[in-house]
């Protein structure tokens, strides 16, 4: 199974950090957030993936070269102007016709069992399974509804309070069949829980939810920054 590792945002809640470095960059505990999940891929067998770029590219580049030192085939693809979450898929579309691929958001942290999630996914016979995280507050993320049979009624990206009908979110982990990707817009710019997923839950696409019970950690904030990599240095997260 391939990857497509999405690193290209700015991460304007991290600056002054995400001033010289794309977000996926930011260190905890010494190393890049981004080694983390590269190596978190290759434990669960995947060795070949594609990394989009804007923000401060050659940080990226020049650090993980071709992957060979994580035993990884890297490929990246740069973005002049940002393409959105689902656009960044148009000039690669063709390494993911294939077979199953994963969709991972680069800046999350997580120890999900990336396997149990391909294990799901197959079984449902899904176009897309979506990793789903339980959140109190789902207003600053991507609100996943789910029926007795963990597939998916509903995906509202960032929805009001009143729109709330759910505790689960995205957890930017994501596997697909090439199918999904025929649902990306014309145009430059498209977003996969904007525009993508929406669309396909209207076609009738059989789209899962693998609850998840392992954990996710998200630093979109300097106050979220500071608390996850104190915990890393301190032994409060193992990865």
């Amino acid at each position: 199974m391939k990857a497509m590792v999405l690193a290209a945002g700015e991460g304007r809640r991290l600056r002054p950090l995400t001033d010289r470095l794309p977000k996926p960059m930011v260190p905890l505990a010494g190393r890049p957030l981004l080694e983390y999940t590269l190596r978190w891929l290759r434990r669960h067998g995947i060795e070949e993936l594609v990394i989009n770029l804007h923000h401060q590219p050659e940080v990226i580049r020049s650090h993980f070269g071709d992957g060979a030192a994580l035993g990884l085939r890297i490929h990246y693809s740069f973005e002049r102007e940002l393409l959105g979450t689902a656009g960044a898929f148009k000039p690669v579309t063709r390494c993911f016709q294939d077979g199953a691929f994963l969709i991972m958001y680069g800046d999350n942290l997580t120890n999900c069992d990336l396997s149990r999630l391909v294990a799901l996914h197959h079984t449902k016979g899904a176009t897309a399974t979506v990793a789903v995280f339980y959140r109190q507050d789902v207003t600053q993320s991507g609100m996943v509804a789910l029926d007795g049979a963990d597939r998916i009624t509903h995906f509202v990206e960032r929805p009001q309070p009143e729109e709330a009908c759910s505790h689960w979110v995205s957890a930017g982990i994501i596997v697909a069949e090439p199918a999904l990707l025929g649902y990306i817009p014309p145009g430059d710019f498209s977003d996969l829980g904007r525009d993508v997923l929406p669309a396909a839950l209207a076609a009738g696409e059989p789209l899962y939810g693998y609850r998840m019970s392992e954990s996710l950690w998200w630093v979109d904030s300097l106050e979220e920054y500071q608390s996850v990599d104190r915990q890393m240095r301190t032994g409060g997260i193992a990865l």
